[in-house]
């Protein structure tokens, strides 16, 4: 596959192993506040050392469409069908290596969410999610199916504005979006790292409107007076090696 071969970019080499899977990302919204290192630190496992940038930890929201996933060896046949994703994630770093922490991952598609949950260590939930595009805008609707008290809810609209750009290596964009593996421990309390791969992102500037998140109630995160930044992405194909231990 010739995506494997377009890895100049990255910040460390392919894995010399054989990728597993391929997912095809499409139509995301990044959503990602600064917050101080120490509203994150006790959701993350403590071997990893929280990223941060100009001093600031970041959280983010991401939505999107997984179009498909395609085991090694039949590209054209997707194992399921399409299906709404929404992920909270915050940055790290082990041993030098930067990489994305999970704090909570919304999927829909519940045989996905039961076989990734105990295969990559992370924690889904399952809630009902939509993605409607009407015009150029897309319209986002997310509710847990597990009652809590406040409802978990992510609805808004999102749509793309200006051109595409691909973030310098550097910036504040770059460093946000640009990160080649995962990392998810267990109930042992055991590291893991999943190394992915994928072209650099076609970012664009986006316009969006959160009608109502409670995504971070559960982490007693308070981030109504903070003013987030959005990024729109038509999306990527992405590689994805097996889970291992750090």
């Amino acid at each position: 596959m010739k995506l494997i071969y377009d890895n100049a970019h990255r910040p460390y080499p392919i894995p010399s192993d054989y990728w597993i899977m391929r997912q095809a990302w499409r139509n995301l919204l990044f959503i990602h506040w600064p917050i101080s290192l120490e509203k994150v630190r006790q959701f993350v496992h403590p071997s990893l050392h929280i990223d941060t940038f100009d001093g600031d930890a970041w959280l983010g929201i991401i939505i999107f469409e997984m179009e498909g996933i395609y085991p090694r060896g039949f590209p054209s046949i997707s194992i399921i069908p399409p299906f709404a994703e929404i992920n909270v994630r915050t940055y790290v770093h082990y041993n030098g290596k930067p990489g994305i922490y999970f704090m909570s991952l919304d999927v829909g598609d519940l045989a996905s969410l039961t076989i990734a949950k105990r295969w990559l260590h992370l924690p889904y939930k399952h809630s009902h999610i939509s993605i409607q595009k009407i015009g150029k805008a897309f319209y986002y609707d997310s509710i847990r199916v597990k009652q809590t008290n406040p409802q978990i809810i992510c609805k808004g609209s999102y749509s793309p504005v200006k051109d595409i750009f691909f973030p310098i290596e550097g910036t504040l964009d770059h460093w946000l979006t640009e990160r080649y593996c995962f990392f998810s421990s267990n109930k042992r309390d055991n590291l893991y790292c999943c190394e992915i791969h994928h072209d650099p992102w076609p970012l664009q500037q986006a316009e969006a409107i959160i009608k109502k998140n409670t995504l971070f109630t559960p982490f007693q995160i308070d981030i109504s007076d903070i003013q987030p930044i959005f990024h729109f992405s038509k999306g990527v194909d992405s590689l994805i090696w097996n889970i291992k231990k750090a």
